[in-house]
């Protein structure tokens, strides 16, 4: 309920307790500053709930303290104790049951850290969270990469530094530079456009991602969530090679491998050509050693089955002698075949003979054929004065007609 006065020029307006609480907490919502806030002090009146919540004050001596609640699930719980200085990032709000103004935090990190290593570590909880850095997501690289992208300055020592490497291990493989800013206000942006540029060209094996080391502000856009993002969503294998050997960043993290130096990282992703050549002799003293093996023991194999087979074979010489006897023997049955053929054919051949027409021929007699009808003349009724007549003789035929 709410009522207006006019007092002069001044108006009142009369709140409830929930209204102004409510409206508290709508304004605090709305200050970006406020939303997104690290602070510093003093941990007292630690409570932990059963829960796994946590609840404490942070102060500044004697001038100022504000409540706090840290939810579990959220960071550095472990770090907070009665008396121990801490930073804790999170957002402040109004706690509108209790009427108290209190931050809730996400993070706590130790005292000490400066600005830029506390958004950091926020930073690394939240993608974490997100499950960019899991383990069981990362990619093997390829062992004999055709063509490897570079995302990196152009000038400089690093890019140098990493065709030196390749070109002495893996003269082989192509390599395919994409210009990057690695330091500054256009690095973010043109690191991230690089990854999906490389990943556009469709036939790169691997990435590298590098630049030389500097302090935390140099490598900031290695630290920052779009370069992360872009790095997970390479389908290409990512190896970040960030800084120097002690240098670690959010792009190491991320990445499927992570080189303590460029030079590192192109040893990483190609094979060493002096070990490959003699990976090469040996498996071709390898291959000769097996089949000069394999040759022996077929040679053997094959000697010991001609031994056992011709142990096998049967005795030969009385078959032979058996096959003469029995090839003899056919002859001799043969011949006397034929001649008993012989001599049943000249029988057969008298008999004919006797029974032949020529043989009554050759004795005196002669075949009368009318040569109208074609017939054989054996009667004398068969025949009239003026018929044509063939007679055939033992020697030849004639023709004649019958006169009478």
């Amino acid at each position: 309920m709410s009522q207006e006065r006019a007092l002069g020029r001044v108006s009142m307006q009369v709140f409830t307790v929930a209204e102004l609480a409510t409206y508290v907490k709508s304004v605090l919502a709305q200050e970006p500053v406020l939303s997104d806030v690290w602070v510093n002090g003093e941990v007292s009146n630690l409570f932990k709930s059963a829960n796994g919540h946590a609840y404490f004050t942070l102060k500044e001596g004697t001038k100022a303290a504000l409540r706090c609640a840290l939810f579990k699930g959220n960071r550095g719980t472990e770090l907070l104790h009665n008396g121990d200085a801490v930073n804790a990032h999170g957002r402040v709000s109004f706690y509108e049951a209790r009427g108290d103004l209190q931050i809730y935090v996400d993070m706590v990190q130790p005292a000490g850290l400066g600005a830029l290593a506390l958004e950091l570590e926020r930073l690394k909880a939240e993608l974490e969270e997100q499950g960019l850095f899991d383990p069981s997501r990362k990619r093997p690289l390829p062992r004999f990469p055709q063509r490897i992208g570079v995302a990196t300055s152009e000038q400089g020592a690093v890019f140098h530094d990493i065709c030196t490497v390749i070109e002495r291990r893996y003269p082989l493989a192509e390599i395919v530079l994409c210009p990057t800013a690695v330091q500054g206000n256009e690095a973010v942006s043109e690191v991230v456009d690089s990854i999906r540029t490389l990943n556009a060209e469709g036939n790169i094996d691997v990435i590298i991602v590098g630049r030389g080391g500097g302090s935390l502000e140099d490598l900031s856009a290695f630290n920052s969530a779009a370069v992360a993002h872009a790095i997970h969503a390479s389908h290409v294998p990512v190896v970040s090679a960030v800084g120097h050997e002690t240098d670690f960043t959010i792009a190491d993290l991320v990445a499927d491998y992570r080189a303590p130096t460029p030079s590192a990282a192109a040893e990483s992703v190609t094979p060493n050509r002096t070990v490959l050549t003699e990976d090469i002799r040996y498996l071709i003293q390898r291959s000769h050693t097996t089949v000069s093996h394999l040759l022996a023991q077929q040679s053997q194999a094959v000697e010991a089955l001609a031994h056992r087979t011709a142990r096998q074979l049967p005795d030969v010489t009385d078959l032979r002698q058996r096959v003469d006897d029995l090839m003899e023997q056919g002859k001799n049955a043969m011949l006397t075949l034929l001649e008993r053929r012989h001599d049943q054919t000249n029988s057969l051949r008298s008999q004919l003979e006797s029974l032949s027409p020529l043989g009554v021929l050759s004795r005196g007699y002669s075949v009368l054929t009318h040569l109208t009808t074609g017939g054989t003349i054996t009667s004398i009724r068969q025949v009239a004065p003026g018929d044509s007549i063939r007679a055939t003789l033992n020697d030849g035929l004639f023709d004649a007609k019958v006169v009478e």
